[in-house]
């Protein structure tokens, strides 16, 4: 009987293994640097930052000013801007600019105050706003037709729609305003206390952000503001996309002129004086780039209430009014020049990381 013999194989040693970290297992410090990175990675972010800044600054020397009837007032004059800075956006998107939304605006005031004293109120300010989008829409086929920018045409516009709020006031304020009539109690007062014209605000921003970000006529915009060029190759109306945007800037200076009207309750052939400095401050200091292709509507509110904030300040600080339109274009080309500074980086960094 042959013997077998059999070896014994060593015991395997377990070897000492490390455990990957679980996916959910990320530490205090990298969630914290998670978010700010996304906190700070908002558009608006910037400004929001400079406009609470602002206003812990001027609450700090004069606590009168964080009282809640001077910030509804603040607010309230931030709307008026701030509706007609939205469609600026849209504009500046397209590297375009409407200077004449200030006479746009002031003609839209005095028109709906002088037609309430013969037809309904209401129907008065929707007729107004109408003839404020055919301002929109001339300045856009003026510039499609003689193929020049927006700028060129309503630098002369302008003046034109500031000459008719003459000619058709005679150079007086309106009279025969019916001011108990439920257009001046509705849109002029407050609702649940907040300023009505806050209201529509908000509304409007939220509709125009959602045209600018998801809508295929937001991305025509943003596309021409890209590269016109290459806009028009691959099939894009640019030309179109332009009046449609000006005839949106037109009708909400028209709206944004009504809803003062409605809140004054008076019409002067001075109305709107510098109202479109402060309208392209808006939309420039809340992050629209004047290089195109992108903008912010939220971000014109936020710019909006920082003109608002500066021009409260300055009558807190007790200095002289004549100095607003020297702070208003200050801020405008330091919020210019931030902007250049910062797309400079970037582009510095992209081209290091290639």
């Amino acid at each position: 009987m042959s013997e077998t013999s059999t070896t014994s194989q060593p015991a395997a040693v377990p070897q000492p293994t490390s455990t990957p970290p679980q996916a959910g297992s990320v530490s205090v410090g990298e969630r914290a640097r998670r978010v700010l990175h996304r906190v700070f990675a908002i558009e608006e972010i910037g400004p929001l930052l400079a406009l609470i800044g602002l206003v812990v600054l001027i609450g700090a020397f004069h606590s009168a000013f964080l009282d809640k009837d001077v910030l509804l007032n603040t607010v309230r004059s931030a709307a008026f801007v701030a509706i007609t800075a939205y469609g600026m956006v849209y504009l500046l998107a397209m590297t375009e600019i409407d200077l004449s939304v200030g006479g746009i605006y002031a003609l839209s005031i005095m028109l709906a105050a002088q037609w309430m004293s013969s037809i309904n109120p209401w129907l008065a300010a929707v007729l107004a706003i109408v003839v404020a989008v055919g301002l929109g829409a001339a300045n856009g086929v003026l510039a499609n037709v003689f193929r020049i920018p927006v700028i060129i045409i309503t630098l002369g516009t302008l003046s034109m729609y500031r000459g008719l709020v003459q000619v058709v006031s005679d150079g007086k304020p309106a009279t025969g305003i019916p001011l108990d009539s439920s257009f001046f109690t509705k849109l002029g007062e407050n609702t649940l206390g907040i300023p009505t014209s806050a209201w529509v605000v908000v509304i409007l921003g939220i509709v125009l952000t959602f045209v600018f970000k998801k809508t295929r006529f937001g991305a025509m915009v943003r596309a021409t503001g890209s590269n016109h060029q290459a806009a028009e190759f691959s099939g894009i109306p640019t030309r179109r996309i332009r009046l449609y945007a000006l005839m949106l800037t037109g009708g909400l200076a028209g709206l944004a002129g009504v809803l003062s009207l409605a809140y004054f309750q008076g019409a002067d052939p001075t109305v709107g004086a510098g109202y479109e400095l402060q309208v392209i401050a808006a939309a420039i200091i809340g992050g629209t780039a004047v290089s195109g292709g992108t903008g912010t509507v939220p971000g014109a509110l936020i710019g909006a209430l920082i003109v608002a904030v500066i021009n409260s300040g300055l009558i807190f600080f007790s200095i002289d009014s004549n100095w607003t339109n020297f702070v208003t274009g200050a801020v405008i080309v330091v919020a210019v020049g931030s902007d250049a500074l910062v797309r400079r980086r970037r582009a510095a960094r992209a081209l290091r990381g290639t």
